[in-house]
């Protein structure tokens, strides 16, 4: 008997830590990592001016 309490307390503990990284975890690293490259290429351009053919 206290084994399926446990393994009903683990499967809610479980989605709840599915339902975390899909909602929160992931939207929040990809925005994190994409706005984390995009000042990086705008540092570098400010550093080393805009990108375009040599002169």
């Amino acid at each position: 008997m206290d084994d399926k309490g446990r393994s009903s307390l683990d499967k809610r503990h479980e989605t709840r830590l599915f339902l975390f990284l899909i909602f929160l975890l992931f939207p929040l690293l990809s925005i994190a990592i994409v706005g984390g490259y995009g000042f990086v290429v705008w540092m570098l351009q400010l550093i080393m001016g805009p990108p375009g053919p040599p002169a």
